[in-house]
């Protein structure tokens, strides 16, 4: 006869350490870089130039890149079109996180519309107000909606933008104009402008001409002379080296 038994006791199922979800920083988020060919080529020369002109100091210069600005929150950033942030290390960034880099944009610069009027204007200028960025810039190529293009701000005492009356930028000792449908930037030290990549290739080759000019000018000089003393001995005149 088999005897009844009680029922065993399950055993125990052993916790197991679920790992937290990986948060995910994208660094691109499909849209194109502007609205029109003239905003890209606005963002693309500011980057140029100023790139060149902050190659000797600590500084990156960032476009069109994802700025995240709360640790944990990859809903929380921005894509300023052209920034600039000193005393971080100097390579090349898929994205900005404030957290690890510990510096906040010194210059913001957005190329705006009357498309993006209602953030540039609103939301992303109190955000970096809010943050801490010393200087927000926004120009207009098309004047749509700023009169003369051109808008600095800059903090005050209280942390408060305050407009920017002269168009000078103290962040980067330079003085900004809009010049057609882009951006001009002039040293406050010496008044030089910052040549565009069009007018560095120009001034190059323009330099070239004048160079081979120089040397055709040296080599017909040269010819002259060589003539010169030929006839010199065929008269009998003696020429001394």
């Amino acid at each position: 006869m088999t005897l009844a038994t009680e029922p065993r006791a399950p055993s125990a199922v052993p916790s197991v350490n679920t790992p937290a979800p990986e948060i995910v920083y994208p660094s691109s988020d499909g849209e194109p870089l502007a609205e029109t060919q003239q905003h890209v080529l606005a963002i693309l020369t500011t980057l140029a130039l100023l790139r060149l002109y902050l190659q000797d100091q600590p500084a990156v210069v960032f476009a069109d890149q994802f700025f995240y600005y709360v640790k944990d929150k990859p809903r929380a950033r921005v894509a300023p079109d052209v920034m600039v942030i000193f005393d971080i290390p100097q390579r090349l960034y898929a994205n900005y996180k404030l957290w690890e880099g510990k510096q906040t944009p010194a210059i913001i610069f957005e190329v705006t519309s009357a498309g993006t009027k209602e953030a540039d204007w609103g939301f992303k200028k109190a955000l970096y107000e809010q943050l801490g960025v010393l200087e927000y810039w926004l120009f207009d190529p098309y004047g749509d909606w700023i009169a003369g293009q051109l808008q600095g701000y800059r903090l005050n005492e209280s942390g408060v933008y305050e407009p920017i009356a002269d168009n000078q930028s103290q962040v980067l000792g330079l003085q900004l104009r809009a010049e057609e449908y882009l951006m001009g930037f002039y040293r406050l030290d010496t008044g030089e402008k910052l040549l565009t990549p069009e007018e560095l290739y120009e001034a190059a080759q323009t330099a070239n001409q004048r160079a081979e000019l120089s040397e055709q000018l040296a080599q017909q000089a040269q010819r002259r002379a060589e003539r010169l003393a030929a006839k010199l001995r065929e008269l009998g005149v003696e020429i001394e080296d």
